[in-house]
Parts: structure tokens; sequence; C-alpha cells
């Protein structure tokens, strides 16, 4: 079987210019180039970029994969739509990472299986990208997700902490979209570790609020605090930025979260005992 890999990079949030194309063309003469995307495939050749350059200076997205079963995605979001050390307390391992790069939060996703018998594999970059959305809104499922699939990989080694926590679990575990079902595939995530964590999330069902919710909500600040949220959202919105209006809806679902009854977090042993899973049935 021929060596086969695919590149792919997107902007989400902006436009390449013709000079940062004009760059980019300088490392291949046959990709598709666009102010939005650069995509190429190699059989024989090899990549002549940078990942991790070119996404600290000008993409949002990156998917890679190659016939022998490596994985990657790459997500960068604004700094101020996440926290780093919330990022960190789910990506912090081998095949899952989080760092800050200016005024941005890059994520790293990892699978890697060389043991594949058949190859047939097409991924393409645009069903994750919701994924970035989602984290954007406090939507924080891919991120477990994706520490469920660094602990598997660590548990398929035989190299793990039989009595580390897992991370606080979000709600709709077992409410998956199609895109984290796609991104849970990519990972290679055993099916049964996914239903036990999902077993200790909240329904969304139990998040769908009301305009008395926001109400009450917002009764409980001071009269200064209110209209100077008024005037950060507003000034945003005039800008056509909308950071202000997000940064206070990830506000208010953590205060709705804390006020949910609060679940013990589990260990590696008895989210593997739940699922049954044994370390030979894992994809490595």
């Amino acid at each position: 079987m021929s060596e086969y890999q695919y590149y792919e990079f997107r902007t989400i949030d902006h436009c390449l210019t013709d000079e940062e194309m004009d760059e980019l063309r300088s490392f291949s003469t046959r990709a598709e180039i666009t102010p939005n995307c650069f995509i190429n495939d190699y059989s024989w050749g090899s990549f002549k970029g940078d990942e991790d350059r070119w996404m600290d200076e000008y993409f949002d997205a990156f998917l890679y994969y190659a016939n022998w079963g490596t994985h990657s995605l790459k997500l960068r979001i604004p700094s101020k739509l996440l926290d780093i050390e919330t990022a960190k307390a789910y990506c912090d391992g081998e095949y899952t990472s989080a760092r800050i790069s200016n005024d941005k939060i890059i994520l790293d996703f990892n699978s890697g299986n060389e043991e594949i018998d058949e190859w047939d594999e097409d991924f393409q970059l645009g069903p994750f990208l919701s994924l970035r959305n989602d984290l954007i809104h406090g939507d924080l499922r891919c991120l477990y997700l994706a520490w469920l699939s660094e602990k598997q990989s660590d548990i398929y080694e035989e190299f793990y902490d039989e009595n580390e926590i897992e991370p606080p679990v979000p709600p709709g575990l077992a409410q998956l979209s199609p895109a984290l079902i796609y991104f849970a595939n990519f990972l290679r995530i055993n099916s049964n570790l996914i239903e036990a964590a999902s077993e200790n999330s909240a329904s969304l069902d139990d998040f769908v609020f009301n305009i008395n919710d926001y109400r009450l909500w917002i009764r409980t600040f001071k009269e200064d605090e209110k209209i100077n949220l008024l005037i950060e959202i507003l000034d945003g919105s005039l800008k056509g930025d909308h950071t202000a209006s997000i940064k206070l809806s990830h506000r208010f679902k953590q205060a709705q979260l804390s006020h949910q009854t609060s679940i013990p977090r589990r260990t590696i042993t008895q989210l593997l005992k739940k699922a049954e899973v044994r370390t030979d049935t894992l994809p490595g």
C-alpha cells in the first residue's frame, strides 16, 4: 500500500490576504488555496510547511490523517472566549494539549493506530468546525471526549494512574451531536467508555431556560454592573464583536451549572469497571 497523507487548513473568523496566499503557494504548486483554506494531499512527497506555525499565524482549524493510522485535529479559539486553565484540565497529555499563542488558544487532538489492516478513511474538516463554535459558547463536551481519548491511550499502553480523577463532566454526553459523534470516531474512543462517562452527565433538557430565568438572574446584579454590561454588549455589537454577550452567556450557564446537584467525580478504575472494558479491546 502506497503512502497517503491529507492536510486541510481553514480560516473561520477572517480571510487570508493576497500576500498570505502567495506565501502559502510557495510551499506547494498544486495545493488548493483560497482566502479560506489550504488543502493538499501527498502520495509520494511530503508537506513542506509547519502546521503549528500556520495555526499560530493563519488558520483557525486543521485536519490531518495518514493511511498508517495517524489522526490530528487542531482548533484555534480566542483566549477571551475559552479559559486556558479550563482547557488544560481536559487537554494536558501526550495526545491532547492546549497552548496559548498570542491572544489565541490552540487545541491539539491526536490519535494513532498503526495496527490497521485496511484503510478506507475519507475525513473532511467541515464536520468538525461546529465543535469550535460549541466551545466558544461554553459547550465542553469535545474536551471531555478528548480527555477520555487520552486516558484510553494510556490504558491501552498500560501506563496510567488508576486513581486519577476525571475532570468535570459536562452536560449532554448522552446526547452527542453528529459533530461530536464524528469527533469520537475520529479519536477512536471506545463506545462503552463514552456510555459509562455519560451516566454522570446531566441532560441538556435540564439546561433549557426562558426569559423568567434570565430575569431572575439579572436581578442579582447591582445597578452599576448591569449598566456596564449593557454598554459593553452594545459597544461590541456596533463594532461587530459579540465577545461581551458570549461572555455573559458563559457566566449565566456557569451559574446554572453551580445550582445543579454535585455528582462525585470518578477514577479511571471506576470508569473502566463501569464500562467493562479490557485493555486488549481498546484501539491503540
